[in-house]
């Protein structure tokens, strides 16, 4: 039997970890991590080794299917083409373009074809764009949007070099970074550590981070905008700022320095959980350091103060000099240099809105909080057609239990995915790509945000079978049949053979080559897609350097540091501090954030034996302050109940939580009828989505607050257990 190794990527996360893949015959032996790749250099978490058990799965769709009654038969592509084309077209004519809604989930990003994917939403015309991104990253790129004008400049944390390292509502030794791609974080925390440096996670959980941290501040859920206003209090009131680098990057420092002037650490010490004195002391400690950055993700990002929260990370990193710096809050340097493009894309917010007129676009898409009643609400300008690629929304979003409904109503559905999910389980034709493993990619993505600047190449593993086609392959091909063409039969085959040879690898070749490395720039040295498909471990660009002067995209060129609306939003926050924190409706006193583990990926990886064997992790963590009062002991079923829904799980009880909060991960909840990923659907968990409001948003970004969620806790009657509870699911039916 024969045996080779094969270099690429791992494409299951943002990390995109570099790996040998080991193959004897047809079967993938074995998984290891690639020493020479230039950003992971030898790591891998235990996700990568499940690509194999994703390739090999037999649940994995292999060719289209269509929906027949309750079940699915096979379908060849071409008829599954025209009855698409055939569908869509009817539906626009007959009710207009945004009649048909479209989502974009995140596994789409993890490759090229995700370029496909935005041409797909063009030739749609439909204002009816939704994807993944309102709900877990809106507001770091509202942010970035109004204070430097591109929403594409969300600041890295040059986690290499700093000195001072605080992390806030992330936790990238399990997750390796997000916004912020940095493989083998756990480690790079180390050696911040290692080289003099502090560590601070802001967390309301001990998290897997915080137990490698020198500091961990059990923040009070939502408590994170009042703790980084004080700590910007005192940052003002003492001097503690960098002027020279105010005055020479930011514009509102006046009106940020009035609005904090009376918010002192004693009046947010109770909205913040965080005692004056360590506030006062983080500040000091914060502006003292030689380099020194706060990161943050996505667990301030699902909250109703996110964007207020990011545009406060971002400030304190700018106001105390750490802003475009080695060790400070920087911009990639990438291949292609979005960064430096992303000035020049048109970014309006509230173009449209959804016809409630409550969520407005942004980055010419609505926030997926909308999207179940734009397709239940009856009348002019309903939802009737949907296309999904990737995501499972039905899972990943707050629907209250509406979407399933919603999506079971519409007259045409398809989706582009590998599995029959909780989502695409309502599809009329479901359209499978070829396996990670049996496509050839260079990313242009993620380089983005890499703690290094840096080019991979991802090389197939396996050759795909002569009737797969490849994500971006099935998505040209739905581009063509819903473009308006005349002579259909004659002009869509000579589209189809465009696209042929437009695939993304071409196409990025052509963006290497316009880009700051590319020989369109730098001549025969320059930078080529041969040159990095000859190297095994990826072509390495460097550190990041400063750069924002050249990037910058506000009209005066300087940060803005104090936004309008901002700074309005806050003042409400400033006005309420002496009154009370806020308690949870009656009945409901404990509030619920989310969790994440190393073995899963959303839903993606709980149809493989490998990542999910062992104990059940979809557990409700609760402080035992909280479970002995209840009665509850590990391992006993318990109800958890909001005001939206009820869920049952088991519960694990542990002190890594802060009193007053419990923790559940989400993507669980596999149990509904006709999936087609048979050992998810034997798992314990339930979909923790029921419970959050959908209609609870930050309301300047849009995103879903799934963080920061009052419920109730309480042990489980003997005659419900192992059956979910009554469900806003089941009511919504």
């Amino acid at each position: 039997m024969s045996t080779r190794i094969v270099a690429r990527q791992c494409t299951l996360c943002e990390a995109h970890c570099g790996i040998l893949v080991t193959v004897e015959g047809d079967r993938v032996a074995r998984i290891e991590g690639n020493p020479e790749d230039v950003l992971s250099q030898g790591y891998i978490c235990p996700k990568a080794t499940a690509m194999g058990g994703l390739h090999h799965d037999p649940d994995r769709l292999r060719t289209p299917v269509r929906r027949v009654g309750d079940g699915f038969e096979p379908i060849g592509w071409d008829e599954a083409f025209r009855e698409i084309g055939r569908r869509l077209r009817a539906i626009r004519r007959e009710h207009g373009p945004s009649a048909i809604a479209m989502y974009l989930g995140n596994p789409a990003a993890h490759s090229s074809s995700v370029l496909y994917g935005a041409l797909l939403r063009m030739a749609l015309l439909t204002r009816n764009f939704y994807t993944a991104s309102s709900i877990d990253q809106f507001p770091q790129e509202f942010a970035a949007w109004r204070m430097f004008g591109s929403n594409v400049l969300m600041p890295i944390a040059d986690i290499d070099r700093t000195d001072r390292l605080v992390i806030l509502g992330a936790n990238p030794a399990v997750s390796n970074g997000s916004v912020t791609t940095m493989p083998n974080a756990k480690q790079r925390i180390k050696d911040v550590r290692g080289r003099g440096g502090k560590v601070v996670v802001i967390d309301p959980r001990r998290t897997e981070t915080a137990r490698l941290a020198d500091e961990h501040m059990a923040v009070v859920p939502g408590g994170d905008v009042h703790l980084l206003l004080a700590v910007l209090h005192v940052l003002a009131t003492e001097n503690l700022c960098d002027e020279a680098a105010i005055r020479r990057q930011c514009a509102g420092w006046d009106e940020l320095r009035a609005l904090v002037a009376d918010f002192t650490p004693e009046l947010a010490a109770p909205h913040a959980g965080v005692d004056a004195e360590t506030i006062r002391r983080f500040a000091r400690e914060h502006a003292a350091a030689r380099s020194a950055v706060l990161y943050a993700r996505i667990g301030v990002c699902q909250q109703v103060t996110g964007t207020l929260t990011h545009w406060l990370v971002n400030t304190i990193n700018a106001v105390t000099g750490n802003l475009d710096r080695a060790g400070g809050q920087m911009f990639s340097t990438p291949p292609v240099d979005a960064p430096r493009v992303g000035k020049y894309l048109p970014m309006a917010h509230g173009a449209w809105t959804d016809r409630s007129g409550r969520y407005k676009s942004f980055r010419s898409e609505l926030p997926v909080a909308a999207l179940a009643d734009e397709i239940l609400t009856e009348g002019e300008g309903q939802v009737r057609a949907m296309i999904t690629y990737a995501g499972n929304p039905v899972l990943s979003t707050p629907q209250a239990g509406r979407l399933d409904a919603a999506l079971e109503s519409l007259d045409f559905y398809v989706a582009v995915d590998m599995y029959i999910t909780e989502t695409t389980r309502h599809a009329d034709i479901i359209l499978p790509p070829v396996s990670p493993l049996e496509r050839e990619d260079v990313n242009l993505l993620f380089p983005v945000f890499s703690v290094r600047n840096n080019l991979r190449y991802d090389a197939r593993v396996f050759e795909p079978p002569a009737d797969g086609l490849e994500d971006w392959q099935i998505l040209a091909r739905m581009i063509t049949e819903v473009v308006p063409l005349p002579a259909r039969r004659l002009t869509s085959r000579a589209l189809n053979g465009v696209f042929e040879r437009l695939s993304p690898l071409r196409l990025g070749a052509l963006g290497i080559a316009a880009g700051p490395y590319g020989v369109l720039r730098r001549g025969r040295k320059g930078l080529r897609v041969k040159d990095v498909r000859e190297a095994p471990g990826g072509v390495d660009l460097g550190p990041l350097r400063p750069r924002l002067p050249k990037l910058i995209g506000t009209r005066d060129r300087r940060v803005r540091i104090a936004p309008p609306d901002f700074v309005t939003a806050a003042r409400a926050i400033v006005d309420d501090v002496r009154q009370a924190p806020p308690a949870g409706p009656e009945g409901y006193d404990l509030r619920l954030i989310g969790r994440r583990h190393l073995r899963s990926n959303n839903s993606w990886l709980h149809n493989v034996p490998a990542m999910v064997k062992g104990r059940d992790r979809c557990t409700v963590l609760v402080h035992p302050a909280d479970a002995d009062p209840r009665g509850l002991a590990a391992g006993d079923p318990v109800t958890v109940s909001s005001t939206t829904g009820s869920i049952v799980v088991t519960v694990e009880i542990s002190d890594d939580i802060r009193p007053g909060t419990v923790a559940i991960p989400h993507g669980w909840g596999h149990s509904e009828p006709g999936v087609g990923w048979q050992l998810a659907a034997s798992l314990p968990g339930a979909n923790v989505n029921l419970l959050h409001d959908p209609a609870l948003v930050d309301p300047l970004s849009g995103t879903s607050a799934v963080n920061n969620t009052w419920v109730s806790v309480t042990a489980t009657s003997p005659g419900t257990q192992g059956r979910p509870a009554e469900t806003a699911a089941a009511s919504a039916r």
